[in-house]
């Protein structure tokens, strides 16, 4: 007997970006429908995405359930779909064209575990549009950032936070003198030279 499919759509939100934000989520299973959400004092839309997906995942009781995703975001699906998000993971949580840190590694990385416990299916639906399930989760979404005595999201705290990296030492003004030497002579050429180009 196979196991039962699990349908979840998601949705997150921030005004501003970054600001107060919300995350919602619905899990279809079984004829049962369950509705899940929460907010942010100040965090950014692209987290709220993700712990939309974090959240609906740990509710899920067994090892090896089959799972449909639905996101509106290409931030989550693309880099889920294609592969990304799993190499910032091998690289350290460096990104592979420019090595540098990777953006939310906190929610990647519980992310790529939970979906490493499931079978799950990552699926792009365009926002606003005619998915009542994609709408609810916006709402879901709104509402929880407009509530009241909101948390901190302390990961993105924690970025806030960091400290910069060291800003690089000023180059030494140069020397002048009212007398300047005269040039030395140039060498002479060599008998071959090779250019080599770089692109950067």
């Amino acid at each position: 007997m196979s196991d039962p499919l699990v349908i979840i759509y998601t949705d997150g939100a921030a005004s501003p970006n970054p600001g107060r934000g919300g995350y919602g989520a619905v899990i279809l299973r079984e004829g049962t429908r369950r509705e899940l959400s929460g907010g942010f004092r100040h965090t950014t839309n692209n987290r709220m995405e993700l712990l939309s997906v974090i959240v609906a995942l740990q509710q899920l009781p067994e090892p090896r359930a089959t799972v449909t995703v639905f996101s509106d975001s290409k931030y989550v699906v693309d880099n889920l779909n294609g592969g990304y998000a799993a190499r910032w993971r091998r690289n350290h949580w460096r990104t592979t064209a420019t090595k540098q840190p990777a953006k939310n590694a906190d929610l990647w990385q519980t992310l790529l575990e939970l979906a490493e416990r499931h079978q799950v299916t990552f699926t792009w639906v365009k926002s606003h549009a005619d998915n009542p399930e994609n709408n609810r989760c916006d709402e879901l979404a709104v509402l929880a950032r407009q509530a009241r005595d909101l948390p901190g999201d302390a990961g993105f705290e924690e970025l806030r936070s960091a400290p910069l990296p060291p800003a690089l030492p000023s180059p030494p003004a140069p020397l002048t003198s009212p007398h300047p030497p005269p040039p030395a002579p140039l060498p002479p050429p060599p008998q071959q030279m090779e250019l080599f180009g770089f692109m950067s």
